[in-house]
């Protein structure tokens, strides 16, 4: 009859606990990061992230050409760099973000934190380069940056020229007329009325010197004025 019970010498067979395994200093260096960066005038601060929202580092770096490749240079150190959160894309960091741009990394655009957030969390500029690459993270940020160049960037410098002439010459011209309301009676009765371009034209044909007897007629319709009448 066999025995119902097994042996108690018969020893039962305990998996082993797994070993921990050292970790793989190459994993990093191929890991994705995101870059953030706070933009300025002088200097731009830079932080970098990593997948799971860890900061691994902060720099700050100066606003020229050889700044923005360290800038690059430094936070491809900590991993595969191809997105970037950048703040002001269309003013201070609108240089650093053509020079990513070209090296094949996406920018996004990020907008400045509110007062509230500030409130919350503080204001420095490296919290707000980590704020910036946490809303890349995050998908808070989503709005690619504008190349700032081609024909739509060239489009943009002629019509902020543009924009600025036509500032320029209503100011001109506000100015001349106020001056005419404060000048001499009977040069401001002569020249009240008159269109702005012939008015222009009139105050231009002023001679320098004071005039010694008042011009008897008005200009006429061509805006010229009658042979001498400063005289």
């Amino acid at each position: 009859m066999a025995d119902p019970f097994p042996s108690r010498q018969e020893q039962t067979t305990v998996p082993s606990m797994p070993q921990r395994t050292q970790p793989d200093h190459n994993t990093s260096a191929t890991a994705e990061v995101i870059l953030g960066v706070d933009t300025h005038n002088d200097n731009h601060v830079a932080a970098v992230i990593t997948a799971l929202g860890a900061v691994a580092a902060s720099r700050s770096f100066p606003t020229t050409m050889a700044g923005y490749h360290q800038l690059l240079a430094w936070a491809c150190t900590f991993g595969t760099l191809r997105r970037a959160g950048v703040e002001c894309t269309g003013s201070y960091g609108a240089a650093l973000t053509r020079h990513l741009q070209a090296a094949g990394i996406t920018v996004i655009e990020v907008n400045q934190p509110d007062k509230a957030t500030h409130r919350r969390r503080g204001k420095t500029d490296t919290i707000d380069a980590q704020a910036a690459a946490r809303a890349v993270l995050s998908g808070r940020a989503t709005a690619t940056a504008k190349t700032g160049d081609g024909p739509v960037e060239m489009l943009r410098v002629f019509k902020l020229a543009q924009s600025s002439a036509s500032k320029s010459r209503t100011q001109a011209i506000n100015q001349l007329k106020a001056v005419l309301v404060a000048a001499n009676a009977t040069l401001g009765e002569a020249l009240s009325g008159l269109s702005t371009p012939i008015l222009i034209r009139q105050c231009a044909q002023l001679p320098a010197s004071a005039p010694t007897t008042p011009p008897a007629p008005r200009p006429g319709r061509c805006g010229c004025w009658p042979a001498g009448s400063w005289s």
